[in-house]
């Protein structure tokens, strides 16, 4: 069973400036609710025990944000307030899941990766992105249950318009295996529209073998100057290892630009 999952929180979040400026964007609240919240109830939902959170120094506050219970127990002691008791617990709940590892530079999802190295206990574990809302349906449980199956590697997919390949990692198929799975052939990081292999993007859901490590701490930068985990996955498909792709069907938000922020408000009041 999978029991772990991996959150990278230390990135700027500069295309939701002026916003992260001083506020860290996944903290930032859609519908009344932080948007981190949205990922740790997918995860409990899915059945982990425990989450690791990449965070950086300048991403304290999200460490304070589920530390801050002299707040609480004082406004709780004056005001008795239902909400803010119901709030405090689920805030506690939280905080029996999480723990915390720094990345205090920004070199990529990678390394943010590597940063978890000797909390991971198991053969796999899961990885959520938090710009990567997808709603209506347990993406990150469908997963796990399609990891069971096949006793490998699984990652999100969703058709992205052609002309916007360049945005995504894109995967190339070797094979479909029904009409929502297919195994993963090899994976390409932001191609050009030309060097794209599909339109089959990966999204910020991942179920990755524990020996990713090995291929992590080899890797030198690439694009950007980052370490990019799509690298490393390569890595492993090149030694044979099964990765699974899962076009999900549930709803996906983009929580990572001031667009898709706004519009994440507006799709989640509907449910």
């Amino acid at each position: 069973m999978i029991k772990q999952a991996i959150i990278p929180l230390a990135g700027l979040g500069t295309r939701l400036l002026p916003l992260t400026s001083v506020f860290a964007k996944e903290l930032l609240p859609i519908n009344g609710k932080p948007g981190i919240e949205y990922i740790l109830d997918e995860c409990i939902e899915a059945g982990i025990k425990e989450v690791i959170f990449i965070i950086s120094k300048k991403k304290l506050m999200i460490k304070k944000y589920f530390y801050n219970d002299a707040l609480y127990k004082n406004i709780i002691k004056r005001k008795k307030d239902p909400r803010i008791i119901k709030e405090y617990k689920k805030i506690l709940k939280y905080k029996k899941m999480i723990k915390f590892v720094f990345q205090d530079k920004p070199l990529g999802t990678g390394d943010a990766v590597l940063k978890t190295k000797k909390f991971i206990k198991d053969k796999y574990f899961l990885m959520l992105l938090p710009d990567d809302l997808i709603i209506k349906k347990n993406c990150s449980k469908s997963m796990i249950s399609i990891h069971k199956k096949f006793k490998s590697s699984v990652m999100a997919s969703m058709k992205v318009n052609k002309n916007e390949v360049s945005r995504w990692g894109i995967y190339n198929v070797k094979k479909k295996i029904d009409k929502i799975n297919f195994f993963i052939k090899s994976v390409v990081e932001k191609p050009t529209i030309k060097q794209a292999p599909s339109n089959n993007a990966v999204i910020g859901r991942y179920i990755l073998p524990k020996t990713i490590f090995a291929k992590l701490i080899n890797l030198k930068p690439s694009k950007g100057g980052e370490i990019h985990i799509t690298d490393a996955i390569q890595s492993l498909i090149n030694d044979n290892n099964k990765f699974v792709g899962h076009n999900f069907s549930g709803k996906y938000l983009d929580c990572g630009t001031m667009k898709g922020y706004i519009n994440s408000t507006l799709e989640i009041v509907k449910i």
